[in-house]
Parts: C-alpha cells; structure tokens; sequence
C-alpha cells in the first residue's frame, strides 16, 4: 500500500477555539517549511475586512455568520489556489470555520480531490472558548458560542484536539504525529 504525503493539514474548529495557535505551534515543530492561511486572511483581504456590503459576508449582531453567493464565489476562487499551490508542492496548514459542517466538507474535498488532505477537528468547551473571544478585539460576542459545534456537524476527521485544557504545542505535538513526511527515495 502506498501512502501519499500529507500535503494539507487542515485544522476546522469554531471561533476562538485554538486553530491559529496551532498552526502556528505545527509551523515551529515541523522540520520542513508549512504555509499557513486561515479564513481570517480571506476575510481580511475582502472590502471593509468583510464589512463592506460587497463582501457577501454578514456578522450579525448575536454572532452568526451569513454570507452571499457573491462570497461563495470568492471563497470558492481561495480554495481552488490554495489547492493549486498544494499540486506544486507547497504544504499548507488551513485555520478553517466550516460553518454548513459536512456540507463544508465536501465542498472543499471536492476543491482538494487528489491531494492528501489530514482533517483535524479542534474542539474547545464552548464557555472557555466565549471567554478567550471576550479578550479578543477583532471577535464579535457570540461568534464562539454559536459555532462551537455546528463546525463539526457530520464533519469526519482524521484526529480530532481538545484546547479546553490542552496547549497549541501539545495539540500540535499529536497532529505532527499524524503527518505523512515525504519518503526518503522522493517517491510517494
């Protein structure tokens, strides 16, 4: 049997719950260089930082999210060229929302058919995730709370983190266990 190399490992946990400091955790303990990006950065890149109408993205008051086929489309364009970047060799570690849960899912599999994707589930106890939210400026209050689970709603992992009382190290140090690293012969 033949297994390919981990080319992504993408991390899908609700808001506040530890994806990025992870990501950058894995980054320090990974000997090859690992690209990361996260909805964050596409969220960023967008007019207003997504606060422009023609984002197609919608924060609403209680902290759910909403967003537009214009959105869609848009997030459809970042993940076809960060797959692209994949195919030519680039590994990357995602920081993602999967906010429609396994629709999400296979949404993205699609964009990322043929390469060798490590899906990791990064949970948090939803009141300690409102709580890292409340010290945090760029966080809309309910964010945490309402995402906490409908993330991984019929989403299927590969592993699944606890950050409620486990560190971004530690969360890294099982996940790095997971990674296929390249064979020595170059050939995968």
């Amino acid at each position: 049997m033949i297994v390919a190399m981990t080319q992504i490992v993408l991390l899908n946990g609700g808001s506040s719950a530890g994806k990025s400091s992870i990501a950058r955790a894995l980054q320090r303990t990974l000997p090859a260089p690992w690209l990361t990006f996260g909805v964050d950065a596409l969220i960023d890149a967008l007019p207003g930082r997504g606060d422009d109408p023609r984002s197609g993205i919608v924060f609403e008051i209680d902290g759910s999210i909403s967003v537009t086929p214009n959105y869609q489309a848009i997030e459809n364009a970042w993940y076809q060229g960060l797959a692209t970047m994949a195919r030519l060799g680039t590994r990357l570690i995602l920081d993602e929302v999967l906010l429609s849960g396994a629709a999400g899912q296979r949404r993205l599999s699609e964009i990322l058919d043929g390469l060798a994707v490590l899906w990791i589930g990064v949970h948090c106890d939803p009141l300690v995730a409102a709580r890292r939210e409340a010290s945090r400026a760029d966080r809309i209050p309910g964010m945490a709370l309402s995402q906490a689970t409908i993330v991984h709603d019929g989403v299927r992992y590969d592993l699944q983190v606890d950050t409620t009382d486990c560190s971004p190290e530690a969360c890294a140090a099982q996940i790095a266990e997971r990674i296929v690293p390249p064979s020595p012969t170059g050939v995968s």
